[in-house]
């Protein structure tokens, strides 16, 4: 496969094949991919938790928020959730700023994951208090995002952006539509003087 083709199969998946197990051999590839990756001044201050058990899952679930766009949906339903988390920490006690090191990590995982024949989403909105006391989190940790994984069992279509709208939507059949700018709307030129 080439780098195009894993890109474009690197969606948001929200719904997954819940008794898909993942191999925690399998995560800690993943990581290896992020300790692999780009770091700001090679500072390399994120740390990951990793879970992969359904009971562990189960307790991670009730800290997420899942597509904003999607407002009557709640997320995935029992049966669809995911079956393996990924915690991306930044360490203070390496530095206070994490820059994008987060970012590139995430996508670094989940390019692997897409590889790997998985899916994911990568989710900022968490209730950070809430699961920080949950896990007893040391105060040197910052929960920076939320890798949720599993095997996808929903066909996501990319739609050029319609009448500027970039609001993701799902259609009759239940298929997930992302809309992308196109690409000549990205490419600015100008000119030197």
């Amino acid at each position: 496969m080439n780098l195009k083709d894993l890109i474009s199969l690197n969606r948001s998946y929200r719904r997954f094949e819940e008794s898909h197990h993942i191999e925690l051999s399998t995560l800690e590839s993943f990581i290896d991919l992020a300790r692999l990756s780009a770091s700001g001044a090679n500072r390399q201050p994120l740390k990951y938790i990793l879970y992969n058990t359904p009971n562990d899952c189960e307790k991670v679930f009730p800290y997420l928020a899942w597509a904003g766009y999607l407002t009557e949906w709640a997320g995935p339903e029992k049966g669809e959730r995911p079956s393996g988390y990924i915690i991306i920490l930044g360490d203070k006690t390496i530095t206070e700023i994490f820059g994008v090191d987060h970012g590139i990590a995430a996508q670094s995982i989940m390019l692997g994951a897409a590889e790997a024949g998985l899916g994911g989403c990568i989710i900022a909105s968490i209730k950070r208090e809430e699961l920080r006391e949950e896990l007893k989190l040391p105060d040197n940790f910052d929960i920076l995002l939320i890798l949720a994984l599993g095997k996808p069992v929903e066909k996501i279509i990319i739609d050029d952006i319609r009448d500027g709208d970039v609001k993701y939507w799902r259609d009759s059949e239940n298929n997930h539509h992302v809309p992308k700018r196109i690409l000549t709307e990205l490419i600015i030129k100008l000119k030197f003087d």
